[in-house]
């Protein structure tokens, strides 16, 4: 049985399988490796994913949804067509899109899959992202830590005796930064840091706000269209900077007071906040890890955002020597999703590779603070588990009761690095009876056990009595619960689909719609003949006379975009 690894990004993502000792990148219905983490809905009410509807965020906002994965394993709410979907729910829909490419591709059933995660996203968004699974008709055997899966790729490739490197991943939403060691085929991760709300679309949206700012414009002074066709003008600008030092936009609001241009060095200062934040994260990994940055063989480069030069100037003053990034950043998590699927198949070849990882956040309870005599403060956090402690791991810890003829204890069980709970993430809550008595003298041993999907099982005896609980940690008041999920399931199942056959001239169409939205006068008129002909042709459902129109659509549609500003 295949597993399909998949590396489920906030801006592209991809698939792979482990065949004939390497990794196997799998194309999508275009012929292409990466497929954007868009969904929108098209006029019939059929589901659009992937670079078509990349297309119709500009010319049909309000149907297209994109980065949703930063609200993963949140409450927030998307609106498309007569229907709300939730972040978990457009994930599935991306899941399932590249499961159906990948029983394509192969000619067999998917049913199980590994995904990865950003190292730093939390046990519930972990769970979010299992149930985006179970939902698109997948099994999830493993959850992989994105840069954890970049590192195999390069452990496998370059491996020396030791090697010891530091991979920083920088997608479009979340930044990661994980600290491997590599020797005699045993993959150790040291340290893992992160933020889960930076990655390529904050540096874009830096940009957009100043183009407004010196534009005396702001956003509410656009339409909800120019307010798209901006962030992709701007963002195409950000791009173009990779290449070239200058870039300057021109025309490319009715609005716009005069030509705007961006340079290198502008747009370090404009991202100056932003480059600061990834400085911690990076700090943190080397001291937990307890190395210096001269330890380091290599630092690695993962995800789109890493290509900007102000990033990698960054990176290469911070560790005094240029970073690796020649494996393809945008799709060597998808291969490290596969070589984990290949370990998962027991495949001979990998054999002799193990993978140790860490859980990247401390775990621990919640402990009554003495020192809040005027109740402002709150309870104290208590760790069990420490943050980067190799996993899978199981710890236990002695607490006594708070008060005389106290009956039962509560639990309470969080995630992170703040000394008061409420400044953690609640995961849930555990009662236990205890005998009554004076305070302190009736005890418990709370085990916290944690694996490499970053599943936590928690385990609480009275030491008195022998009495024990059990929780496991599925569900939080952010999770689908049972319920939840059969309801989704059956949601999604109603939907329509667009035929894969037919997913070529949709994506010439919706690139039309596109140029069409950001054209004027004889262009605007051009593009317009140019759409409703080729809609002609396509209503006539001659294939011969699709297949001449769509390539003369094509050719059109590539000479007007060299035509573009960047």
């Amino acid at each position: 049985m295949t597993i399909l690894g998949i590396d489920l990004g906030t801006t592209n993502s991809a698939c792979a399988i482990w065949r004939s000792g390497e990794p196997t990148l799998i194309p999508n219905r275009l012929d292409k490796l990466l497929t954007p983490s868009v969904v929108g809905v098209d006029h019939s009410g059929e589901i659009i994913i992937g670079e078509t509807a990349k297309y119709r965020l500009i010319s049909h906002p309000k149907q297209t949804i994109s980065v949703f994965k930063r609200f993963m394993g949140s409450q927030q709410l998307y609106r498309l067509g007569k229907k709300d979907f939730s972040p978990v729910e457009l994930s599935a829909l991306i899941l399932k899109s590249l499961k159906e490419d990948a029983e394509a591709f192969l000619g067999e059933t998917i049913t199980q899959a590994v995904i990865s995660v950003p190292a730093y996203f939390n046990d519930v968004q972990r769970k979010a992202t299992q149930q985006a699974g179970e939902l698109a008709g997948l099994k999830v055997e493993r959850l992989i830590n994105e840069p954890t899966a970049a590192a195999m790729v390069y452990g496998l490739h370059e491996s020396e005796d030791t090697t010891q490197f530091i991979i920083l991943d920088l997608g479009g939403g979340t930044f990661d930064v994980t600290l491997v060691e590599f020797f005699a085929g045993v993959m150790e991760v040291h340290a893992s840091s992160g933020d889960n709300f930076l990655g390529g679309e904050d540096f874009t949206r830096i940009l957009v706000e100043q183009f407004l700012q010196d534009n005396d414009l702001t956003a509410g002074d656009l339409t909800t269209g120019e307010n798209q066709h901006l962030y992709s003008v701007i963002n195409s600008a950000k791009h173009a900077l990779t290449a070239q030092p200058l870039v300057v936009v021109e025309n490319c609001l009715a609005k716009q007071k005069d030509n705007w241009s961006l340079s290198r060095e502008y747009f370090e200062q404009l991202a100056s906040p932003l480059l600061m934040r990834i400085r911690g994260p990076i700090e943190k990994t080397l001291r937990d890890a307890q190395v210096t940055p001269q330890d380091i063989s290599q630092v690695v480069l993962v995800g789109g955002a890493t290509r900007m030069q102000a990033f990698r100037s960054l990176v290469s003053k911070m560790f005094r020597r240029m970073p690796s990034g020649h494996i393809d950043p945008d799709l060597v998590v998808a291969m490290g999703t596969a070589i984990q699927a290949g370990l998962k198949e027991k495949s001979a070849e990998l054999k002799d590779v193990v993978l140790t990882d860490v859980c990247p956040y401390s775990l621990g309870t919640e402990i009554v603070n003495h020192n809040d005599t005027k109740g402002n403060q709150g309870n104290l956090f208590f760790p069990i588990i420490e943050r980067n402690t190799t996993v899978p791991c199981s710890i236990e810890r002695s607490l006594v009761t708070a008060a005389d003829n106290q009956t039962e204890i509560s639990i309470g069980i969080y995630q992170g690095e703040s000394r008061l709970v409420k400044s953690n993430i609640y995961l849930g809550q555990l009662d236990v009876k205890v005998p009554k008595a004076k305070a302190g003298v009736e005890s418990i041993t709370v085990r916290y056990s944690y694996d490499m999907n970053g599943l936590l099982e928690v385990d609480v005896k009275v030491d008195s009595t022998g009495k024990t609980v059990h929780k496991t940690i599925v569900n939080s008041s952010d999770a689908l619960s049972e319920k939840d999920i059969l309801a989704s399931k059956k949601k999604l199942d109603q939907l329509k689909f667009h035929p894969r056959d037919s997913e070529e001239n949709r994506r010439l169409v919706a690139r039309a719609e596109r140029l069409y939205e950001s054209a004027l006068e004889e262009r605007r008129e051009e593009l317009g003949r140019l759409i409703s002909e080729f809609e002609a042709v396509l209503e006539k459902q001659h294939a011969k006379d699709i297949t001449i129109a769509a390539s003369r659509m094509s050719e059109i549609l590539d000479a007007l975009e060299k035509d573009s500003f960047f």
